[in-house]
């Protein structure tokens, strides 16, 4: 124990020291040669999660083009929080740590305003929710974390969030009622399912395979990526495809953090941050035909809702819809185009 809060405390020295890790000055380096720098990222995910995947590729990439200068050393799980996302996110508002990838419902304890792109069925597929978040969604991200002391950075996909269960397929609104749900933190979450008479369990997703083993929950609500890294497939029997909400990683950087790197430093990371993102949201998407065949072909029933199945589901949801627009208001739904 003692041993891990020693590393704990070298690393958050690194990070609060920046160049201090083994650093040179800029007159002992050659012209156009980026400075020594070693930047904590801190993320949610498992080891082969899609937000650690692209965090490691954000770090190939940096490593590759500063010629090994500059270094982003990873650690998912939330390892440097004590498996704590939401101590995760005071670490990067604190500066304790340099970067991090957290979902948009979890950074939400910073601001109930970033959860206005998990409004149900905003975005209708994948390039939608591109043009947006790289657009005025993004930009409204960065004004809501500003004062937090937080720079956005860039955005990934999480994925549409889909529902699996082991008492029944969900074909019809009242197959969701009773359904005991284990969910993320957030009143978007907790309200849909409630409007369909369901029961929704906020717990820390490091929780959730547990629950779903023991009976005390009876399923759990996620992308395909996500459901299957953490290999709930292979304890639940049903999955129905309806895209109830979309979820993005923010990549993130403390801001004092950051505006304390050189000019070019802070060039190359918002260049290779896009360009992770950009690989991240690619491999998600090409990704989910062939994790859904997986699933069926393990033997789980997969049920996929046309937008014919979707009405009743969507009319279910739309006074809680509507109440959401009402309060995040007109700026955040301008920017993420909800009419």
């Amino acid at each position: 124990m003692l041993r891990k809060i020693l590393v704990i405390a070298t690393l958050l020295l690194c990070s609060l020291g920046l160049t201090g890790c083994g650093g040179s000055s800029e007159s002992e380096r050659a012209e156009g040669e980026y400075q020594k720098v070693k930047l904590i990222m801190t993320v949610n995910g498992t080891n082969i999660a899609t937000d650690t995947k692209t965090a490691l590729k954000f770090a190939e990439l940096v490593s590759e083009a500063s010629n090994g200068n500059v270094v982003i050393d990873v650690f998912p799980n939330d390892q440097l929080a004590g498996g704590n996302a939401t101590k995760g996110i005071e670490m990067i508002a604190d500066g304790a740590v340099d970067l991090a990838a957290y979902a948009s419902c979890t950074m939400s304890v910073l601001d109930e305003h970033l959860l206005v792109g998990t409004i149900p069925w905003v975005f209708d597929n994948y390039q939608q929710a591109r043009a947006v978040l790289d657009t005025t969604g993004g930009q409204y991200y960065a004004k809501i974390l500003k004062p937090q002391g937080i720079t956005y950075l860039a955005s990934a996909h999480n994925g549409f969030r889909q529902i699996t269960n082991s008492k029944r397929a969900v074909k019809n609104p009242s197959d969701v009622e009773g359904l005991k749900i284990r969910i993320p933190a957030g009143e978007v979450y907790i309200n849909f399912f409630k409007s369909f008479g369901a029961d929704p369990v906020a717990m820390s997703w490091s929780e959730a395979f547990t629950a779903i083993q023991q009976g005390t929950i009876d399923g759990q609500e996620n992308g395909f990526s996500v459901t299957n890294s953490a290999k709930v497939d292979e304890i639940q029997k049903y999955m129905t495809v309806w895209n109830y909400t979309y979820e993005n990683y923010m990549f993130v950087a403390n801001t004092e953090v950051f505006e304390n790197l050189e000019p070019k430093t802070q060039e190359l990371l918002r260049e290779k941050v896009l360009e992770a993102c950009e690989w991240g949201r690619n491999m998600v998407e090409n990704d989910e035909d062939k994790i859904k065949a997986k699933f069926i072909e393990e033997g789980m029933e997969v049920t996929v809702l046309d937008s014919e199945q979707l009405k009743p589901f969507k009319a279910k949801v739309q006074p809680m819809t509507d109440n959401l627009k009402k309060k995040y208001g007109p700026e955040a739904c301008e920017a993420f185009q909800i009419r």
